[in-house]
């Protein structure tokens, strides 16, 4: 059975990146908007990476442009935008779908492993998926549930 370390996706440079890399990490996969109520969750993510980056954490933006044409902006624009504005440093991945028939593998996945309240489907930006260092999705949180709220269950896949 496949788990996330099993997946590559392009970075925001066009690198093809494997999530292998990232394999002894937990992690918190997120899709991600420019233009979205709930943008300002950059700010909130950028102070969970800082805050337990460095005792294994990682963050995974995934810009999406499905839900209200809120993330138009090209790769260098969406990574100007996040970094000027909400100082981010955590890996931002190429603008990607998470639902519909060119969804990226990856979401399909997430979304096979945990799926949603209404369905399998993503409804909104800033859905993020909890990621065990293993590769098995341990949690899924709406677009409403803060970063903030979500340190607790950081801790606890860290220890």
């Amino acid at each position: 059975m496949p788990n996330v370390f099993d997946f590559s996706a392009k970075l925001n440079n066009g690198e093809e990146k494997s999530l292998a890399d990232y394999r002894g990490k937990v992690l918190l996969i997120v899709n991600t908007a420019s233009k979205c109520g709930f943008t300002p969750q950059y700010k909130g993510l950028e102070e969970l990476y800082k805050k337990y980056e460095g005792k294994g954490f990682k963050i995974l933006g995934f810009p999406c442009d499905q839900f209200g044409h809120q993330e138009p902006g090209t790769a260098d624009e969406i990574r100007s935008f996040c970094e000027l504005n909400f100082g981010v440093t955590f890996p931002l991945f190429a603008r990607i779908n998470v639902n519909g028939a060119d969804q990226h593998p990856l979401y399909k996945h997430l979304k096979s492993e945990a799926g949603g309240l209404i369905g399998d489907s993503i409804k909104w930006n800033f859905t993020k998926f909890l990621v065990s260092r293993e590769g098995k999705v341990l949690s899924r949180y709406a677009p409403t549930t803060t970063p903030e709220k979500i340190a607790d269950d950081i801790v606890n896949a860290l220890k």
